[in-house]
């Protein structure tokens, strides 16, 4: 294959009706490490809104077990991406996500700019540090593909566009953020989590992190009360992950694709893992359990997913 070969092909597919295969190609193959570096740095300014930053402090699952959240939320994901939305591992994926956030009162706000942040920050991060741009057909498709599984999880009100997605992120991140001592307990401990992380594990960790500091902006830095870094930190770390991206542009296509399973990130699991027994059980949540297996969805998340 040729290097521009896949996007060709995602150019093909019709965002309308492929979506998901354009936003399978693109995390899997296309732009793994990107995608997947974006969507790390998407979860930090979730924990910026103090209503989700908060409650994440006090479920203590992103401070007492970061590491099993990290992969958990990662391989349901994979389940949607690798098998489709309606394939039996995605709806057990979705099935388990619905039965998690029905644990608790989430406001459906927030519950669509955590979906904001899947459809945007990937897109800006592949902007700025991308070894080429996304195209039009492909924002646009997974656009459709975030949007298709907003309405499995039953989220209402679903921006319908890109452009919408991103206002809606914005304007809400300008309203809410602010700091939060739980918000910012989580993201010290998703921070030390990421410091652990091959390569970064080489380098020290106060390297790591004033690395990452230097990446996000100054809103997302103050909701947090991190030092504001230096204008050569910002130059040189932004420098470094252009650079990566010129020598990428010359790297062989993938063609082998590359799930979150594959990641060295993902840890929890050595023996392998069942969809329906990762994520939390908490003791609020409306599905009954018996020996670690999941009992038919409730209502409400079956409903979503049949819609």
């Amino acid at each position: 294959m040729r290097r521009f070969d896949l996007r060709r092909r995602t150019d093909r597919l019709d965002p309308e009706t492929q979506y998901e295969e354009i936003a399978r190609i693109l995390a899997t193959q296309e732009f793994p490490w990107d995608i997947n570096q974006a969507l790390s740095f998407a979860l930090f300014r979730t924990y910026a809104v103090p209503t989700i930053g908060r409650l994440l402090f006090e479920t203590g699952e992103f401070t007492e077990r970061v590491q099993k959240r990290y992969d958990d939320t990662g391989l349901i994901l994979d389940a949607v991406l690798e098998n489709g939305l309606t394939s039996d591992p995605g709806r057990a994926g979705i099935r388990r996500m619905n039965q998690m956030h029905g644990s608790y009162d989430i406001s459906n706000d927030d519950m669509r700019y955590v979906l904001s942040t899947f459809v945007v920050i990937p897109e800006r991060w592949i902007e700025d540090f991308g070894w080429r741009k996304l195209t039009r057909n492909e924002i646009v498709g997974t656009t459709n593909y975030y949007r298709a599984l907003g309405k499995y999880m039953g989220i209402k009100e679903i921006p319908e566009t890109f452009e919408a997605f991103e206002k809606f992120l914005d304007d809400y991140e300008r309203e809410h953020f602010l700091f939060d001592s739980g918000g910012r307990a989580v993201a010290d401990s998703t921070l030390d989590l990421l410091c652990t992380f091959p390569p970064n594990n080489l380098a020290p960790a106060a390297l790591i992190k004033r690395f990452s500091w230097a990446l996000m902006d100054d809103p997302l830095l103050d909701a947090f009360a991190y030092r504001r870094p230096s204008r050569l930190a910002r130059t040189l770390s932004r420098g470094a992950l252009k650079a990566r991206a010129r020598l990428v542009r010359f790297y062989p296509v993938r063609t082998v694709p590359k799930f979150a399973r594959d990641l060295p990130n993902i840890r929890s699991y050595p023996n392998g893992y069942e969809v329906e027994k990762l994520g939390t059980f908490p003791r609020t949540c409306p599905v009954q359990h018996t020996n670690g297996t999941v009992a038919p969805e409730n209502t409400a998340s079956r409903t979503a997913l049949d819609a």
